[in-house]
This record gives structure tokens, sequence and C-alpha cells, in this order.
């Protein structure tokens, strides 16, 4: 926890490793390997790029994809300013140039011509080609490529086809053992390690219901999120009433199951 601390002072977002995630993002990076994140929605993802990012100096550029993102959104457009005709780098463009870390989030979401474009970018070639313009764009060394995706929730028809898969090394990411979550939900809420530990074991709990009650699953952000309002003084009940029973399901039967295994856990 005091390496969480330090790193906090330097501006890095606190993160606490389930295993080697940071060795392999690290090797990866000083080998200048694209890296894939597998992972349920709300499991670290995120916050492990952003920390990650920071711990190398890098400028960061995350995309949330999203089924109407296309390869112009990433590698950028003309627009009109005034009376002139200008080029404006995307996103990913930028990262390439600036030697920093492009992070496309749920990129399996995003139309399928984004992935044409990665192709180049993750293999020997780190390069980048823009049509509109004829410029071919080298990636430096600090340039990395990080993709994500849920695989849990993806539908048979959204995912990475093998060949732009096989261009990644890959990482899986999960929900913390209740140890860890405790000290997650601890360091990121405020909230007391025994208050923290009961949400953990709740957050356990709900999880076992996937596949039955739910599509998707109690994750350590909502787990959060009902920590945080819990400092913020409501009622234990209550902030796992809306952080999480609501998040969780619209249908007034199962909310009423997931009321009663809070009430089990909090006496409420």
């Amino acid at each position: 926890m005091s390496t969480v601390v330090e790193e906090q002072t330097r501006g890095i977002p606190p993160y606490l490793p389930q295993g080697n995630e940071r060795d392999v993002f690290r090797s990866a990076y000083h080998r200048q390997l694209p890296l894939l994140i597998k992972g349920p929605t709300g499991c670290g993802k995120t916050r492990f790029v952003r920390h990650m990012a920071a711990e190398l100096g890098r400028p960061l550029l995350t995309v949330a994809c999203h089924d109407e993102l296309s390869a112009s959104d990433l590698v950028g457009r003309f627009l009109i300013r005034g009376e002139e005709t200008v080029w404006q780098d995307g996103p990913l463009t930028r990262a390439v140039r600036e030697g920093g870390v492009c992070y496309l989030d749920e990129v399996v979401e995003a139309r399928k011509d984004t992935t044409v474009i990665l192709h180049p970018l993750t293999d020997d070639r780190r390069e980048l080609y823009l049509e509109k313009t004829g410029e071919l764009v080298k990636a430096p060394p600090e340039f990395m490529l990080v993709v994500s995706y849920n695989p849990g929730y993806q539908h048979l028809f959204k995912n990475l086809k093998p060949s732009t898969r096989q261009r990644f090394v890959a990482l899986t990411f999960d929900f913390p053992n209740v140890e860890q979550e405790t000290a997650i939900i601890a360091l990121e809420s405020g909230l007391d390690d025994t208050g923290a530990s009961r949400l953990a074991e709740l957050g356990r709990q709900l999880r076992a219901l996937e596949g039955h009650d739910l599509e998707e699953v109690a994750s350590t952000r909502l787990l959060i999120h009902a920590a945080s309002l819990m400092m913020d003084g409501l009622t234990r009940g209550e902030a796992c009433r809306v952080a999480l029973v609501e998040a969780l399901s619209d249908d007034p039967l199962v909310q009423e199951g997931l009321l009663e295994t809070v009430r089990a856990y909090f006496d409420e």
C-alpha cells in the first residue's frame, strides 16, 4: 500500500496489481508490441492502462469505441475553418506522432474498417497511412497501441477476427479476490476495512447470480460507487440499492431478490 501512496504523490492513478500484469505491460512497451486486454466490465482495465501510461510518462489518448466509430474518427479528417480547409489529426494519429499510448476501449464495438487501419501499426512496420493526405506516419519507439473488450458480453458477430487478435500480446483480467477487492474499495472510497470487506463479499455473492438473474454482474466499479455513497452519509442499504441493485436490473422481482441479499450482508 505504501507504494500506491507514493505513486499517488507522483500523480500516478492508484492501481493494486492482481498478478504480473504490470511486468507484461512494461515488456510489451519496451519491445514495441501491441497489447490486448480482455475482461468483464468494471474490473479495472481502463484504470490499469491509465496507471501504466502515467508510470511510463507517456501521454494517453483514450477512445471509447461504439458502433458508429469510423476509421476517420481515429485517423483524422479535413475540416472547414473560415475560408480554409485544414486537416485535423484524430486521436490515433496524435498518439503515433507524439509517441503516446492509444487506448481503444471496447474495440469490437467499432466499425469493421477501424481494425483494418490498425494492422500496419501492429506488425514490424509500425506505421499509419493517412489515405486522405497521402502521408505515411512512422511510429516512434515510445508509441504503444492498447485495445480492450469484454469477451463474455460480446455477441457472436462482435469479436476480433483471429487475424487481428493474433497481432497482439494479450492479458486476461477478472475481478479481484475478496482480499484484493477489499483493499481497492477502501483505497478508492476511504471506507473502513470492515465495510469494504462486507461490500467485497456482497460482490462475490452477486456475481454468483450471473446467467441466472443477471446479465451483468456487480463490478468493482459499482462496489466503489456504493462505498463512496456510504462515505457521503447514505445508509448502507440505500447506497447499495442505488449503486448496485438499480444499476444491475430493471426487473422488480430481481431487484427484490438483490435487496434481500444486501440486507443479509448489512443487517438492514
